[in-house]
């Protein structure tokens, strides 16, 4: 079992704090590990076992656990008489009320508590009224290129980062080395069971052909700007929809796209002006939680690299914890506006600066900015150039592994 030590660190941060820690992302990026690996750092601490209670809804064992008395009352009967009882509850989402009981469980109980979930949904409960300013969302994702190497055993080189970028980063492919067909037959699977179990069972979706389609089109188009309306548009002109004359509703392509984004199949960039400060409602962009799901979605293909490139930054910069949107300054685009409490940076992305022209179109959306923040074009290049006019250069492998 593989640790994943910054994850452990996040979580040791907040040990024995009274918010409780929610820890969510999709299903098999390892939540459940994460908690047998605390349980591990909690037994090094000199917890005792009989003070820890660890609760797995996805197993048979607690399927009689169906609403929120049974489960206070199984906490209730275990809960430690002596010093405090450390709670972790993987993914309670199906105990019906499940919410109240823990709510019980911070007022009759002295236990820190940690809690996994694979949907969004899990938060927007009642959860969220009920312990409104208690908690904390920790969002853990499919392996870095940092972590992918580490658990691999293997360094960093471009044989390894195009490994990463064919397969991507779920735990469960690490023992199949470069098997495409056990690979793609567990991709698929983690895919099957994400759609059904949090996409359209819990969304209640009627048209499982056209969720299908719209994952399709925006695995295919991560990294370009869309709408709701364009891609209803787009599915009806490639004839992606057929036996109909009408294009599907806005509305509805934007409830699945939220169906897919409370299931952390895609995440939305939104577009911000950058001399205006404001956010704008249209074009935004849509990336992929895992590259690996999207080949295994769309075919090994060598094509797109640039965006490709670009949904791994993203998901690099969310892991670290950036709120990210899209930048525009007049007629120009920047990749990426990163932010959180005690950083702001602009950040390019793109494949490859082999000629001026290039350079030059990269550079120039942050010339137009005026204020001194950090600003990076981030490139698969290999260049002995670190900066030019105060703007950095860094190499994507080299940058992954900071």
């Amino acid at each position: 079992m593989k640790n994943r030590q910054s994850y452990i660190n996040t979580l040791l941060e907040f040990l024995d704090k009274e918010v409780i820690k929610v820890i969510m992302g999709v299903r098999r990026c390892g939540k459940s590990t994460l908690m047998k690996l605390f349980i591990d750092e909690l037994k090094k601490r000199k917890i005792p076992p009989k003070n820890i209670i660890h609760i797995n809804f996805e197993s048979m064992k607690y399927s009689d656990i169906t609403d929120y008395r049974l489960f206070y009352d199984y906490v209730a009967e275990y809960i430690s008489e002596n010093g405090r009882t450390y709670l972790l509850i993987d993914e309670p989402q199906n105990v019906i009320g499940w919410e109240k009981a823990v709510n019980s469980f911070k007022v009759d109980f002295d236990c820190d508590i940690y809690i996994t979930g694979s949907n969004a949904r899990l938060l927007s409960s009642e959860l969220s009224t009920l312990i409104a300013g208690r908690y904390v969302e920790i969002d853990l994702y499919p392996l870095s290129y940092k972590e992918y190497l580490d658990f691999h055993g293997i360094d960093k080189n471009d044989k390894t980062f195009q490994g990463y970028l064919k397969f991507g980063g779920f735990p469960s492919i690490v023992e199949l080395g470069d098997n495409v067909d056990r690979i793609n037959d567990v991709l698929d699977g983690i895919y099957n069971t994400v759609i059904v179990k949090d996409v359209i069972a819990k969304n209640k979706i009627k048209d499982e052909e056209l969720l299908q389609k719209i994952v399709a089109f925006l695995a295919d188009n991560v990294g370009n700007s869309t709408s709701s309306n364009s891609i209803a548009n787009s599915l009806l002109s490639d004839r992606r929809i057929e036996n109909t004359q009408r294009a599907p509703a806005a509305s509805t392509v934007e409830s699945y796209i939220s169906a897919l984004q409370k299931a952390f199949i895609f995440y939305e960039a939104r577009r911000y002006d950058i001399k205006g400060r404001n956010l704008l409602k249209t074009l935004g962009k849509y990336y992929i939680v895992d590259i690996g799901l999207r080949n295994m979605l769309l075919g090994y293909r060598d094509i797109d690299r640039g965006h490709i490139l670009e949904n791994v930054v993203f998901l690099e910069l969310k892991r670290r914890g950036y709120n990210i949107f899209i930048g525009k300054v007049g007629e120009k685009e920047i990749d990426f506006i990163a932010e959180k409490a005690s950083h702001k940076m602009y950040i390019q992305v793109c494949e490859t600066l082999g000629d001026d022209k290039t350079l030059e179109r990269e550079l120039a959306p942050f010339l137009a900015i005026q204020d001194n923040y950090e600003k990076m074009i981030i490139t698969n290049d290999k260049t002995f150039v670190e900066s030019y006019e105060g703007i950095k250069i860094k190499n994507v492998t080299e940058w992954l592994c900071a």
